[in-house]
């Protein structure tokens, strides 16, 4: 049956069945399902549903750049590692000190959804086994690629990024990280991921566990 070629989604969920497609057509052995928090969640339990895997979350937060926070100039992921976009970090003119002092904001915020999100529970062992990296999107790919290093580092077999839309580039680019990288759309973003949705609310973080319990 010919894969939906959807121009845009109703919510996120909506875009984790679409997606969930992508992903079956690559047949992963063993996946664990791996959401990018909080708006990669309810797109990542909707493939996890179809592969019938377990979903976990990476967590990871992105640097933002000197006045402009929602510009990424890398990203920081649990444990410590940070990737940064040295073309990014040159033009923003973000420095060191400004670059430490935003990491460890950031780690901070890593911990307090670790203990908000994830109670006494240990992260799932991705050795061996197929790792499919969920967001809700896809712009700069500062926090999937730190995301992919981290679950290869940890012994990721496979590593499959997914997401609902993308530009064809930044697609292309993580490439190098992961063995495959699938979209739903493959789009420029002229009105930001969001422009993709009708519903792109801030998830809050009781929507987070509420779609975690379920799983």
């Amino acid at each position: 049956m010919a894969l939906v070629e959807p121009t845009h989604f109703t919510n996120r969920a909506e875009a984790g069945r679409l997606l969930a497609a992508r992903v079956q057509a690559l047949h992963p052995t063993a996946p664990i399902v791996y959401a990018l928090p909080r708006g990669g969640v309810p797109v990542a339990a909707e493939v996890a549903a179809a592969l019938d895997a377990p979903l976990d979350l990476v967590l990871v937060r992105k640097i933002g750049a000197p006045g402009q926070p929602e510009l990424g100039i890398g990203a920081v992921v649990d444990g410590g590692e940070m990737v940064l976009n040295p073309d990014i970090v040159a033009v923003t003119g973000a420095t060191e000190a400004f670059i430490a002092a935003t990491r460890q904001r950031e780690l901070v915020e890593i911990e307090r959804r670790r203990e908000r999100y994830l109670p006494g529970r240990q992260p799932l062992d991705p050795r061996g086994r197929t790792a499919v990296v969920v967001d809700d999107g896809l712009a700069t790919g500062a926090t999937a690629r730190a995301a992919l290093r981290a679950l290869r580092r940890r012994g990721g077999a496979r590593l499959i990024l997914a997401v609902p839309v993308a530009p064809p580039e930044a697609l292309a680019d993580l490439r190098d990280e992961a063995d495959e990288a699938v979209a739903v759309i493959e789009s420029g973003l002229p009105f930001g991921i969001g422009g993709f949705y009708d519903d792109f609310h801030q998830l809050t973080d009781a929507e987070v566990i509420e779609i975690l319990s379920r799983r």
